[in-house]
């Protein structure tokens, strides 16, 4: 092989890593889910006047019964599903209390489950609210923040819907009809009883809301922060782009109108989304309220056009709420069940999903089917490479008739160093009369580059990695390699990466190391000392840029390198049986 193709390879790939490293945050165990952020008070819902009618808050009874609410403690209506558990603030009518119960903040069976919406009592206030906006210059009293529903269920279980009730005590009787599942997904039905004597107009509206300022974990790899489908069309917003384009009180950073569609906002592993019916005409937007702290941002989720209710009738908007894991399969079959427009987008597929999908589904499949999602990982590495061998069989071939070549050519560029045409010109005309071509070692690899990086991909997004053991030490693989060899791998009482996070070499990518070591060995050429001393050193800078990336992801590329270099090895040894192999050792 060439040398300033190893070389050049060798730095590439060396990028890409400290690429890696540097967009894509490190995995503390569970620091990425939940950290305790600063907490701050919510405000009403802000004015909406760029998609649909002008609309204003709701009017609060009177600042004397609102003291007196405040005052009296809120009662809770508990819910309790095989998948979810928390309760709903009858205050309010807010979901801002709930757990997922099949998974947990870390490895520790005691560990708290995984909290997906918080009180504003809490570190990480989180909310789902459901209500009613007045347009513009109405005085209707609607219910809001203050308000105390009423309901004679305790608890919401996917056997037993609920229905909350308040009178605004001029003839509107306003109700929310809850069910769930037993998975992530409730059912809402609003409905007015108009029974004031004239036509009212109202406007139903969903909030997603977070009052405090959410770390981003998963870099440019993995979306989080606010997206939707809307005209069957992906939007994602970060919470960086949304504090820096405040520009006022509420802020609406994107909006939209449609039919149908969704939004929410997004972690790694975990969504909480609105979901109008899909033949309705709604405006949906990312809004952020700087607080003078952390600040809110909010997803919203209105009707195009208000509501009328005519005296003595009613009027029921219908609508869903999920709140729970990120789960391919569960999205996929909400998609087809209830026909909500690519619901799966949710999981951060990227640009080349037609090919990190498909790889997601046979990695799921193999790993329900051996129980490991290690040895999955690696099955499916082996299968990729054994659709690929034809085209490394003809890229190492290549390679190798390059090598051969390579005394001919430097005896070409020493004879005309100082006429650089003809030097071109004769080493093309060497290339065309032994039939090599320059790109063939390349392009067969270039061809291949999607493939990896889009299995890098399905390994940053998939929840199934998260918690998943291997073998050994490695109880989660989507953790950095636990062990170090800086305190002899437990051995000393001390953790090094306090005095630097790239303090952090476990066993598995000094087994990388070595595989790249072992790579360097099976291609290597005469090079100059000063060359020999840079390629030593590139194993040792790898070990170091993979040390904290997840196990999974130091596994899946230490296998990946043993594949590589046994595949070489074959790939040679047929080589060299075969009985048209006549070297290329002719003088130019």
């Amino acid at each position: 092989m060439d040398i300033k193709r190893i070389i050049t390879a060798t730095l590439i790939s060396a990028v890409i890593l400290i690429g890696f490293d540097y967009f894509v945050p490190q995995h503390s165990q569970e620091t990425v889910e939940h950290q305790a952020k600063e907490q701050t008070s919510t405000t009403p819902p802000a004015q909406n006047t760029q998609n649909g009618p002008a609309v204003t808050p709701g009017v609060s009874s009177s600042p004397a019964n609102t003291s007196e609410a405040a005052a009296v403690p809120a009662a809770h209506l508990k819910v309790s599903g095989p998948d979810v558990s928390g309760a709903i603030d009858l205050r309010g009518a807010r979901f801002d209390d709930l757990v997922l119960t099949h998974y947990r903040e870390t490895l520790d069976k005691n560990s708290p489950l995984v909290r997906l919406l918080e009180g504003s009592k809490g570190p990480q206030p989180s909310f789902v609210e459901v209500g009613w906006m007045a347009p513009a210059g109405s005085n209707v009293r609607v219910p809001n923040a203050q308000t105390d529903w009423s309901t004679s269920d305790e608890s919401l279980t996917p056997d037993h819907p609920v229905t909350l009730h308040w009178d605004n005590g001029q003839g509107l009787i306003f109700s929310i009809g809850i069910a769930i599942d037993r998975r992530y997904l409730f059912a809402i039905t609003q409905k007015v009883e108009n029974k004031s004597g004239q036509t009212v107009a109202l406007l139903p509206y969903q909030r997603v809301e977070r009052d405090y300022k959410p770390e981003e974990t998963g870099g440019f790899i993995v979306h989080e922060g606010p997206l939707s489908v809307m005209n069957n069309r992906l939007n994602e917003d970060s919470y960086k782009n949304m504090r820096k384009g405040a520009t006022a009180p509420n802020y609406q950073a994107w909006s939209a109108n449609g039919t149908g569609g969704w939004g929410g906002i997004t972690d790694k592993y975990w969504l909480t989304a609105l979901i109008p019916d899909q033949t309705s005409p709604v405006s949906l937007s990312y809004n952020y309220v700087p607080n003078g702290g952390a600040g809110a941002y909010r997803v919203d989720l209105v009707p195009q056009a208000p509501v009328e209710v005519a005296a003595n009738g009613s009027q029921t908007t219908s609508s869903r709420i999920f709140a729970g894991a990120k789960e391919v399969n569960l999205l996929d079959q909400y998609t087809d069940d209830l026909h909500i427009p690519f619901f799966y987008k949710a999981v951060d597929f990227g640009w080349f999903a037609f090919l990190t999908r498909p790889m997601f589904h046979v990695l799921h499949w193999l790993y329900s089917h051996v129980g490991n999602f290690g040895i999955a990982l690696m099955i499916l590495t082996l299968i990729i490479k054994l659709i690929f061998y034809p085209l490394a069989t003809k890229s190492f071939t290549s390679m190798a008739r390059m090598r051969a070549l390579a005394p001919r050519i430097q005896s070409i560029r020493e004879r005309h160093k100082d006429e650089p045409m003809v030097m071109n010109q004769q080493i093309m005309a060497l290339y065309k009369e032994e039939g090599v071509s320059p790109a063939g070692g390349c392009l067969p690899l270039l061809i291949q580059a999607p493939v990896a990086f889009c299995l890098y991909k399905v390994l940053n997004i998939t929840i199934e990695m998260r918690h998943a053991p291997f073998f050994g030490w490695i109880r989660d693989l989507s953790a950095p390699d636990p062990t170090n060899i800086f305190n002899l791998f437990g051995l000393l009482p001390f953790d090094p990466t306090v005095i630097s996070p790239m303090m952090h070499i476990g066993i598995w990518p000094i087994l990388f190391g070595v595989t790249i070591f072992l790579m360097q060995r099976q291609g290597s050429v005469a090079m100059d000392p000063a060359q020999q001393r840079m390629m030593q050193f590139m194993p040792v800078i790898y070990v170091f840029f993979m040390g904290r990336l997840s196990a999974g992801i130091v596994i899946y590329y230490t296998w990946n390198n043993l594949l590589t270099f046994a595949q070489q090895r074959l790939i040679q040894h047929r080589s060299d049986k075969a009985p048209n192999n006549k070297p290329v050792a002719r003088k130019s």
